[in-house]
């Protein structure tokens, strides 16, 4: 069977449709669970060792986005997240399966992004609380870290798309 024009090539594992939205459920979970975990136990500003020489717990209220990008605009970037949240759920639903990278990508970047918008519209900020010992890079949160995994993952997709032969 012969590919349709703007279908995706299938090559390998797929991932059905209520897969990845289990996938963006778990990362919201787990990034919701872990801020409630870290504000119970610490205040604003507080620091503790987590795993020595390599990570630590530093509770922040970040207004902005990454690096200290946008500070003190909570309202439009929640909203952002709203549409963006919006739009990755209808390219998960527009396909029953997707291949096992983009499943994956689309899986983390809707759960981080609903993460980080739940504490957006709920809180005015997001609440960030894992820092790098051994380098200066920005603190972050579990959220951070499914949409930094969707970036590898679209990008691991991108490079295995474009091997092999074309559409045979």
């Amino acid at each position: 069977m012969s590919r349709q024009v703007g279908q995706p090539r299938r090559s390998g594992a797929l991932l059905r449709r209520g897969t990845v939205l289990v996938l963006s459920a778990l990362m919201i979970i787990l990034d919701q669970l872990s801020k409630h975990w870290i504000t119970s136990v610490m205040r604003p500003g507080e620091t503790a060792p987590f795993i020595p020489g390599l990570l630590q717990l530093h509770l922040v209220r970040n207004t902005g986005a990454a690096f200290s990008l946008f500070t003190d605009a909570t309202t439009m970037l929640g909203s952002l997240s709203v549409v963006v949240a919006i739009g990755v759920a209808i390219w998960i639903w527009r396909e029953p399966r997707h291949d096992l990278w983009m499943g994956l990508a689309l899986g983390f970047l809707l759960g981080g992004t609903i993460g980080n918008g739940i504490d957006r519209l709920r809180l005015g900020h997001v609440t960030d609380f894992l820092e790098l010992v051994p380098i200066q890079f920005p603190i972050f949160n579990w959220a951070d870290i499914a949409i930094n995994l969707a970036v590898l993952c679209f990008a691991i997709d991108a490079l295995t798309q474009r091997k092999g032969p074309s559409d045979a």
